[in-house]
């Protein structure tokens, strides 16, 4: 299959180009050696996919980091929205199936009662910009393509850096902070799915080849707080840090963050195509890739 993958040198791009790398495959990126596309240039993106005419399209570009977004709410809304109706657009017009990725953080207004991780049937009501503008994304692709496969995924980590962070995720900055020597404070009244991008690269193919239009939850299995999942990471990794719990409260930010944004793969498992490992068995799976790496380039 053709497949043109939108955001490929990012954290999760990266990954999507390595499952992918037996398909007939093409990179668009800001900067790619491929193609270089901005998603928010409607001609430039008709274009690239006219022309390239691919059977699938993965859109992985995204404005994410949430901080920039609510200060920049016109950036967030032009990428992460207009940006993904050029997208469905043109895949609507050369008949593509479309992959877009979007986001957990479309919910947090009105958490599921009693609490259990959010299901594709649950309605959104996102909390900040960088949530809205996703929702808004969601929201445009559905009217204009009829072959498209919304992805909502959580906590995303990976071994390439996340570019629209400054090369960050939790995992690096955990390590990161545990080498300064310093006291490390989490959160434990935030919980999420923490999610592999490699193993959510392998999710997406799946559904790429075999999900019915519509909306999916991706994420690693089972829930845990930023606090739980640090101490994960630094078991996993062989280190011992000076970790230490904390409360949202303690942490000022201007952003408003939803409490509890877990995801429940639903659909997909109903389908009989969810394969997205338990969060602590991705994290061994990164850990052992990780070190692998360092000893390559050591």
């Amino acid at each position: 299959m053709r497949v043109l993958v939108i955001g490929a040198l990012g954290q999760l791009g990266t990954d999507i180009c390595v499952e992918l790398a037996n398909e007939e495959l093409c990179r668009a990126d800001l900067d790619s050696d491929d193609i270089i596309l901005d998603v928010t240039e409607r001609q430039a993106v008709h274009t690239c996919i006219a022309d390239f005419a691919p059977s699938i399209v993965i859109n992985a570009a995204a404005e994410h980091e949430v901080e920039t977004c609510e200060a920049h709410p016109e950036r967030a809304f032009q990428v992460n929205a207009t940006g993904a109706f050029y997208v469905a657009q043109a895949c609507a017009a050369v008949k593509a199936r479309l992959v877009h990725i979007s986001t957990d953080y479309v919910f947090g207004g009105r958490p599921p009662k009693p609490l259990r991780p959010y299901r594709e049937t649950d309605i959104p009501a996102p909390l900040n910009v960088y949530g809205a503008s996703k929702r808004a994304g969601e929201h445009l692709i559905a009217a204009v393509c009829p072959d498209h496969i919304i992805v909502r995924t959580a906590a995303l980590y990976g071994l390439a850096p996340c570019r629209g962070k400054g090369g960050r995720n939790f995992v690096e900055t955990m390590l990161t902070l545990a080498s300064s020597g310093r006291d490390i404070k989490v959160v434990t009244d935030i919980h999420t799915s923490p999610t592999y991008t490699l193993a959510l690269a392998r999710q997406l193919r799946m559904l790429a080849e075999k999900a019915e239009p519509g909306i999916y939850h991706a994420a690693c299995a089972g829930a845990c707080s930023w606090y739980e999942f640090a101490q994960a990471i630094f078991e996993e990794m062989g280190i011992a840090a000076p970790l230490q719990e904390a409360k949202a409260r303690d942490f000022q930010s201007l952003v408003r963050r939803p409490a509890y944004v877990a995801l429940d793969n639903a659909r997909a498992r109903s389908m009989g195509i969810d394969v997205m490992p338990d969060w602590r068995k991705a994290l061994k799976e990164y850990a052992a890739a990780r070190r692998l790496a360092e000893h390559a380039t050591a």
